[in-house]
Order: C-alpha cells, then structure tokens, then sequence
C-alpha cells in the first residue's frame, strides 16, 4: 500500500506528460499536412488550396484565416469538425468539387462568413440546418448541383443579410410556397430552371424587392407563372435562354406588360417573324420599362411581321439598323418612358433577305439612347437616321461601317440631337470624309473613331464645331496635323505610331499617348490648359523639372512603363519633388529604371546614386587639385630634406656602379681632379695650377675648363675626370660649398671614393670654414674634417713653402 501511494503522483505526472506531448505533436502533424496541402496557408489570411486534388479538408485551419478556397478539388463529404477552428472566415469557396453531403453543423463556428460558393457540386437536397449559423451570409451560390427541389419549406429563412442567391440546375424542376421564406430583398436572384415544369404561385411573393432578377427557364408556361409573382418587385428582369417560336408561346407573356420593371433584358432568346410584334407589344405595354437589351439573340425570318390590333392605332414597327425590313406593320400603344435600346451578338440568319427599315421608323424615334454593337451593321438608312429625332447617345462600335456608308447613314438631317457617337472598330479609311460626314451634327461633343485604319491624315478636314472628345486611338496614323479639330477639350491618339506631339490645342485638358514612340514629354505651350496626360508605355528615358513644372495646371500625369534612364539630375528632380506622387499615376511601382545597369529593375523611387555617379566632373577636379597639392607638399618637403640630391645622387651611384671601382693604371691621365668653386679660379688656375704643373717634375691636373671633353654631359665629365685621375683635390671654400656643380662633384666622391675607404681626396681649405657649413648630407666629408688632418692655405707667406711641400707629398702618395 505504502509503494503504491508512494508512486501515484509520479505516475500521473508521467501520464500528463504524455498527453501534452500528444496534444503537442498532433498540432505539428496536422500543421504539417496544411502545409503541404495548401503552402499558401502558412503566412497569409488567403488560403488558396484550389486545384490540389483533395479529397477532404485539410486539418490545421485556424482562426486567423479570413479567405479559404477549395474550389476544383475531389471533396465528397464536408464533416463537422472540419471548419471548426475557422471563425473569422469571410469567403468560403466550395465549387466544382463532388460534395454530395454535409453534416449539419459544419458550418456552426461561420458566423462571420460572408460568401459561400458551393455551386457545380452533387447536392441532392438543401438543409436549412446549414445555414442556421451563418447570420453575416451575403452571397450564396448554389447553382449546378442535383437537387429537384428546394424542400417543403425555406432553407434561406435564417439568411437576413442575404444579398445574391444562385439556385439551380438541370433536375431542378420545382418552386413550392414558403420556399424563399424569410427573404425580403436581394440585389440579385439568379434562377436556373431550364427544366422547370412545377411553380406554385405566390412562391417568390414573400421578397418584396429584387434590383436584378435572372430567369433561365423554357417552359413559358412557368415563366409567366413567375413573372405573375414579380410584378411590383423586380427592377431589372433578365431573361435567358427563352424560345419564342409561336404566338401561342408569346401571349404567355403578356403578363410582362403589366410589369414594374425598368429594365428589361433578353440573352440567348429566340425570336421568330410571327413572335416579335408581340413581344414589341408587351414591351410597349410595359408602364416603367425605360431600357431594352437584346444580347446575342437569334432572329428566325425575315421581318415579314402580321398586323396586332390593339388599343390604339399609332404605328409600332421594331426592326434592326442596317438589317432589312420587317413588311408588316406592328399597331400598339407607344411607350412613354421607353429610351434606351441595347444589341448585341444579334444573329439574323437570313439578313441579306431584308429590303427596307420604313417599318421601324416611329418605333426608334423615342429612344435616346441605342447600341448596336458586334451586329454586322454596314448601313443605317438616311430615313431611318432622320426619324431618330430625340437621340442623343448612338454606339455602332464593331461594325461594318465604311467612309461611303458613314455619309449616306449621317445625312442632312439626320442625328440632329445626337451628343456621343462610338464609331469604333469598323471600316473607316478616310479620316477626312468621316469628318466631313458628321460636320453637320452640330450637338456632337464625343466622337470615337477609334480602331479603324486611317494611315496618313490630311493637313485640313471639318468637323462639328462643337466636338470636344476626339478618340483616335489604334488608327495606324504616324503624324497628328492640324486636321485635329482645335475645340477639343480631351484627344486620344493612343496605340499609333507618333514620334512627337505639337499641335496647337488652347482648350485641351486631357490628351491620351500610351503607346506611341516618343522620346520627350510634348510642349506645354501649345496645350496651356491641360490637366491630365498620359505617355505610358513610350520611349521616354526621363523628363525635367523644367518640362514638368512647364504645364502649369497638370493634375494627374501617367508616365508608367516607360524605361527610364536614371541619371543624377532626373532622380535629384523625381526624388526631391514635393508633389510628384499626387500627380504621377502608378507611382512608385510601375516607374522602373532601365540604365544604368547596376540599377536596372529597380523602382526610379528607390534608386540612390554614388557621388561619384552624379558629380563625376566635380570629383575629378577635385582629385586633380588634390593630386597637385600632394605633388606641392611633396616638392616642398623633397627640398627641405634635400630629395632632389638623394635622387641626383641615385642616379650617379647606379651609373657608377657599371663600372669598375677603380680604373686600370693605364688609365689614370691625370695625377688629381681639381673641384672648385668658379670664385676661387683665380687662386686655383694662377697660383696653384702654376705652382704644381711647373714643379720638377711636373704634375697632370684636370681642370674643368680645360679639360672636359666639349659636348659631353657634365655629369659624365666630372665621373669620368675624376675616375681617370690618381687624387681629387678639393679647394674648399665658402664658394664651393654654395657652388652646385661643386656639389655634384663632391657628391660622386662621396659615393665613389669614400665608399672604398680610401685617401684619394685631398682637401684643401682655401679660407678658414666650418665643418657645420658643410651640408648635413656629406656626413662622411665631416667626418673625415673632423677625424683627418687637411691641408689649410696660410696666408703669410713664409708659410705657404710648407704648404706646397705637403700638398706634392699628397699628391705623390
């Protein structure tokens, strides 16, 4: 008993131990596997596990995560503890997986979620269990799965916030009542019933407001069972995918016509000859509709329409611009809030079939607004144009629109209200007769002839004299000419092949040059009013300060995607400008340094060069007088020290130490080399001279005057004197010791002779001096003046016999 008490504790500690440890290495392993299912986890709120080929979901999603998406995985079933640690998630993206189930609470800790995709899975039924937890839902998608109903009662009726719900697929075939529950707006509802046979009215009552409303459904039987319910609710209704081939079919529609909505929308429809005036009826009928979008629809027949009685006999035609004619005529009631039409991708099979447009006449009439894009179009009729009396906005872009059927469709009288025309991306060639074909259009403001091949553009064209807005962008031209219209507030000449801009544009605010070919920012004179401007994408290497601060009122400025040459003084102005970020669009990241090299790649905005870089001239000088004052300093100091005579002496030595120390007896010529000073010639050339060389016997002496060899430098005179001779006698005197080339001669014998520890010189003092007046350098000549007896010239003359005794013995030695 005592041995178990004893090792209780020890054995619970061990067991708690082991649990932490177990606990511990089960986060790291599951850690661990989120990282290798989805790397990008590891550091960011966006976790991108899509594409990864999972079959479930991944453990070790934690709580900082705020973005997960495992869309176009193999997920068959979502469990309970899966998302269970992910509470602040926003957006969770589930689609193009094979989920067929998920446990009730799965989605229990998503109360902050804000968008849940679980579209293109293999749901057979929705829970309203799912998304019981889920109070911040804004957006859910659900479309694409297998389900055949929405169940017996409201999965959404929990979803408060709802905002966007995308429901169906190809076995979904019933709506009940109560199935939308607990909804009271969305701004869109997208329902994709291509087979859905069953509604029961009054099913989507319960949401009183829809801003956009998405039907794909066939069945019109169902359709107008549908729209019955969306009377009062819907703004925008959207439908898709319908085929109207009879009238039978159309009348199920004349439940549109009392509809409230202001926008009214058909893509992939159907239409037929016979189906047409009635659904131009039901649109005219319809008492708030204002716009009308038909969106790549096909139209069976060619426009011979029958007659539709109905409440009043003004003439209704609907017909497509530059298309043909529909024979029939279409009697309705005009719409009174009708203004803007919408094709595109229109589809006529047998276009070439129609002759005449009079039938659509008074149809177009009321509307402002009209675009027929992507449509063939290659003509409007000049008829056609002066019955569009009220429109303001005509958009014919994509087309095949040419120079001559441009004039014919803008005849006099045509368009006169017109404002804003987008003729892009058709056949225009001649810049001159399209502008000539519009000059009458005297409220057009905005012309885009963008995307059409001009080339060369004449020197004169006309044009509306109150054009304000020029698009010429993508039109091949290598020159803009005074062509350009001089009223123009905003020109693009985008995507061309320009090299300069100069024209001369005093209203100009906004001028578009991405993507030309120029080298320099345009004058700011002639364009005094521009505001904004972009040059992106050029051959701009840098611009000024002076060019910069030269437009006076420029605001917004885009000249991003250009390889720039970050030199010192575009980088001392870009760097240090105050307010260069408020005005260049995509600064710092999109302004990107080409050159120098070192730098390329870099931002413009981080690039700091060397002093060296930026003041090379400066730097360079500065080293040059720096080098010159090192030279000064050394000269200064090289003559304090006496260098030049070190130098001097080197050289002597070197050239000495060629040849041999003492010359062979067969060339000694003389018996000494006199050195002395030019002052004691005098003394030296009449009395001693004549004292020695006329002695019995006689001695040789060479004497530089007399003696050296004319020509020859002196240097080598004085080596060679004094190496062909047995002495050298030095007459010194204050004289010699100023004297420079008795110096040199001095200096050789102190190299020379000295070196070899030898008696081959001879000094004389000619006058009292000294050894301290001797230069420092001769420290051997001290030396020996001071250890070494010399010969000193007495001036009595009783004394001077004495001194010619001791000199010949000297010399004779």
């Amino acid at each position: 008993m005592f041995s178990q008490t004893k090792y209780k504790p020890r054995n619970t500690h061990t067991w708690r131990v082991w649990a932490i440890y177990m606990v511990l290495a089960a986060d790291l392993s599951e850690e661990q596997a989120l990282k290798q299912a989805c790397p990008s986890c590891d550091a960011t709120q966006l976790c991108n596990c899509s594409s990864r080929g999972l079959d479930f979901i991944p453990s070790g999603l934690t709580g900082k995560i705020t973005v997960l998406n495992l869309a176009h995985n193999r997920i068959k079933h979502i469990r309970s503890q899966d998302l269970q640690q992910t509470v602040n998630l926003r957006m969770l993206l589930l689609q193009s997986n094979a989920i067929s189930s998920i446990d009730e609470d799965s989605f229990r800790a998503l109360g902050k979620l804000e968008l849940l995709d679980l579209s293109n899975n293999s749901l057979a039924r929705l829970s309203p269990a799912w998304f019981g937890w889920l109070f911040s839902l804004q957006h859910l998608h659900l479309q694409g799965n297998s389900y055949r109903d929405l169940g017996e009662s409201s999965p959404f009726s929990s979803l408060r916030n709802l905002s966007s719900l995308y429901l169906g697929n190809l076995w979904f075939s019933t709506i009940r009542q109560g199935n939308f529950e607990g909804i009271e707006l969305l701004d869109e509802l997208w329902i994709d019933g291509g087979n859905l046979r069953q509604y029961e009215p009054g099913s989507l009552k319960a949401i009183q407001k829809i801003n956009h409303m998405i039907i794909n459904v066939r069945n019109t039987s169902v359709f107008s069972a549908i729209v019955s319910d969306l009377l009062h609710s819907v703004a925008w209704l959207e439908v898709r995918n319908i085929a109207v081939r009879e009238p039978a079919e159309a009348q199920r529609l004349k439940v549109m016509s009392s509809s409230f909505a202001k926008k009214m929308s058909f893509k992939q429809a159907l239409l037929t000859d016979t189906t047409v005036p009635e659904v131009v009826s039901i649109l005219e009928d319809m008492p708030k509709l204002v716009e009308v979008e038909l969106i790549d629809c096909r139209l069976l027949g060619t426009g011979q329409w029958g007659r539709v009685q109905a409440n009043q006999s003004q003439t209704l035609n609907c017909r497509l611009l530059g298309t043909g004619q529909w024979g029939g005529q279409v009697q309705a009631n005009q719409s009174q809030t009708l203004r803007v039409l919408t094709i595109e991708k229109l589809s006529i099979e047998e276009f070439y079939l129609f002759t005449d447009l009079k039938a659509v006449e008074d149809l177009l009439s009321i509307f402002t607004k009209i675009t027929v894009v992507n449509t063939k179009v290659f003509l409007v009729p000049c008829s056609l144009s002066r019955h569009l009396r009220s429109l303001e906005y005509l958009d014919l872009n994509a087309n095949l629109l040419g120079d001559k059927s441009l004039e014919h469709s803008a005849c006099r009288g045509g368009w006169p209200s017109l404002q804003i025309l987008n003729l892009s991306q058709n056949s225009l060639s001649n810049l001159k007769m399209t502008g000539k074909s519009l000059s009458h259009l005297r409220k057009l403001t905005h012309l885009d002839i963008s995307q059409n091949n001009f080339g060369e553009i004449p020197d004169v064209c006309e044009w509306p004299k109150n054009l304000k807005y020029l698009n010429l962008s993508s039109t091949q031209i290598s020159k803009v000419t005074t062509c350009v219209p001089p009223t123009l507030e905003v020109l693009d000449v985008s995507a061309n092949k320009l090299q300069e801009f100069g024209l001369q544009l005093p209203f100009l605010k906004e001028l578009y040059l991405a993507k030309n070919q120029l080298k320099t920012l345009p004058g700011a004179a002639p364009i005094p009013n521009l505001m904004a401007m972009s040059v992106r994408r050029n051959k701009l290497s840098s611009f000024s300060r002076e060019e910069f601060e030269s437009f006076k009122k420029m605001e917004l400025l885009d000249a991003s995607d250009n390889n720039f040459i970050c030199s010192c003084e575009f980088l001392s102005f870009i760097q240090h400008q105050a307010e260069i970020a408020q005005v260049l669009v995509g600064w710092p990241h999109q302004y990107i340094c080409d050159s120098p090299l070192a730098v390329r790649g870099a931002q413009v905005g981080g690039v700091h060069l060397s002093l060296m870089e930026c003041h090379r001239s400066l730097v360079v000088s500065m080293i040059c007088v720096l080098v010159f004052l090192v030279i000064l300093v050394l000269v200064a100091v090289g003559y304090k020290y006496h260098a030049v005579w070190y130098l001097r002496m080197t050289w002597a030595w070197l050239q000495a130490k060629r040849k041999p120390k003492r010359a062979p007896p067969k060339d000694i010529c003389y018996d000494a080399f006199v050195s002395y000073s030019e002052n004691d010639s005098e003394w030296v050339e009449n009395i001693m001279v004549r004292e020695l060389e006329q002695a019995c016997p006689p001695f040789r002496l060479c004497l530089h005057k007399r003696d050296f060899v004319p020509g020859k430098w002196i240097v080598d005179n004085i080596i060679d004197s004094i190496e062909k001779s047995h002495k050298t006698l030095f007459v010194l005197s204050e004289h010699f010791v100023q004297s420079e080339w008795c110096k040199y001669e001095l200096d050789f014998s102190h190299f020379r002779l000295f070196d070899e520890n030898n008696d081959a010189a001879i000094l004389v003092l000619l006058e009292p001096i000294q050894s301290q007046a001797i230069p420092k350098r001769f420290c051997k000549l001290r030396k020996i003046m001071n250890t070494k007896t010399y010969l000193e010239w007495p001036p009595e003359e009783e004394q001077q016999e004495r001194f010619w005794e001791n000199l010949k013995v000297a010399l004779k030695s």
